[in-house]
């Protein structure tokens, strides 16, 4: 008999699964055929085009002086890079790209089912995979040459491979969380301060041994080390990424405190633009670059701080709901604002009503509470919004957990 159960259950497991992934690449399909990209622009282009062309990843070409990539994260070129081998042509490179965030993103909503089942029943747990399936920023992301696409595939992995570990910490799962770790540091600058959160949280709060935080770490390592030793030969330094102070400067910009969070904080004023000018071009021109910008956010910051302060805090909660602000006309589409407005909203219920004494949701509190402070200091695209959605989609799973409780309760009762 038990036997008998077992297998019925896994069947119906395989059922769900089976399901789940069908139905997110059937709804993604004809996203991409009527929205896709059908070229690789911008800094993606610059970085795929010199990967091609030169064999290295390069991003600033002054006068013919190919200057080492600095300034995007690494993962995702090399993602697209990927893909020239089925191909030469970069429309095929393209589309190929596309098929595969597809089949990326319909594996992470089965990750994601895995993930929730830590948490909640299976009926919940499958509808929340079906609403985060079809959130429209979610469907159209895949549409897109953008990092985002992998960023909450590897977020999702990330966050399940933690659970597993707290679950029994096989060496499969700290493989796995190891692995997307270090994946998600060469794709984000930020998600060095969330892997350095997630490991400390799993040894002060799940006890997990100081042998295993050390393996955890030196997989992690592994992971990174290739562009890590790169740019250890060429800049000297134990270094990623260095767009930081730039990306603060556009976050806390005269024009932003003014207008919006966002908008206008491209436009160079001032003497910053001869001063960017001035810059040799060298190897470490981004060094000097972000530096500049930085110490100009600084400034402005100083010269208002009420003001940017109150910018932070708006910026926070304009990613934790929408951005009244946006002037975006496709921002206010109904079909993409309202359910980011309803996750953010129900999230934040979810987020009163959990139970504070579970280390497992306080740990999900506390990664959406760092990427919201993180994100307060910076500019913030629409697209970010999607980092934090499979957290907001959680909470709001026990908002209807509580509702469906009280239901039944008030049935039982009546």
């Amino acid at each position: 008999m038990f036997l008998k159960n077992y297998h019925q259950n896994k069947n119906k497991e395989i059922y769900v699964i089976f399901f789940l992934i069908s139905f997110s690449i059937l709804v993604r399909l004809p996203v991409v055929f009527m929205f896709g990209d059908t070229n690789i622009e911008n800094e993606w282009g610059s970085l795929y085009n010199n990967l091609v062309i030169h064999g290295k990843l390069i991003y600033e070409n002054f006068d013919e002086i190919l200057l080492p990539n600095l300034w995007m994260p690494p993962l995702y070129a090399y993602y697209i890079y990927f893909f020239s081998i089925f191909s030469s042509s970069e429309t095929v490179v393209t589309q190929l790209v596309l098929y595969s965030q597809v089949a990326m993103a319909s594996a992470s909503v089965v990750f994601f089912y895995k993930l929730n089942k830590n948490f909640f029943s299976k009926n919940i747990s499958f509808f929340s995979s079906l609403l985060f399936s079809i959130v429209p920023l979610h469907l159209y992301a895949c549409s897109q040459i953008s990092s985002i696409s992998l960023q909450v595939f590897l977020i999702v992995l990330f966050l399940f491979f933690f659970f597993q570990i707290v679950k029994n910490c096989s060496f499969l799962s700290i493989i796995g969380f190891s692995i997307s770790s270090g994946m998600l540091i060469l794709l984000r600058g930020e998600s060095i301060a969330i892997v350095c959160l997630s490991i400390i949280y799993l040894f002060l709060f799940f006890k997990v041994s100081v042998k295993k935080i050390l393996l955890i770490l030196s997989i992690t390592l592994i992971t990174t080390s290739p562009y890590l030793i790169r740019n250890i030969i060429i800049f000297e330094k134990v270094i990623i990424i260095k767009s930081f102070g730039y990306n603060f400067w556009r976050g806390n910009h005269p024009l932003a405190l003014k207008k919006s969070l966002v908008e206008g904080s491209e436009i160079h004023y001032g003497n910053l633009r001869e001063q960017v000018k001035k810059i040799p071009k060298d190897n470490f021109y981004r060094f000097a670059f972000d530096k500049l910008y930085f110490d100009e956010g600084i400034k402005n910051i100083k010269k208002e701080p009420l003001g940017y302060l109150i910018l932070m805090i708006k910026k926070g909660m304009s990613f934790l709901l929408i951005n009244y602000q946006s002037m975006d006309p496709k921002y206010f589409h109904p079909l993409n604002y309202l359910p980011l407005l309803f996750l953010g909203i129900t999230s934040l219920i979810g987020i009163a009503l959990y139970k504070k004494q579970s280390s497992k949701f306080n740990y999900l509190f506390l990664i959406l509470l760092a990427y919201v402070g993180i994100f307060s200091l910076v500019a913030i695209l629409p697209r970010y919004k999607l980092i934090i959605l499979p957290l907001q989609i959680i909470f709001t799973s026990v908002f209807i957990e509580k509702i469906k409780n009280y239901y039944v309760t008030f049935k039982k009762n009546k």
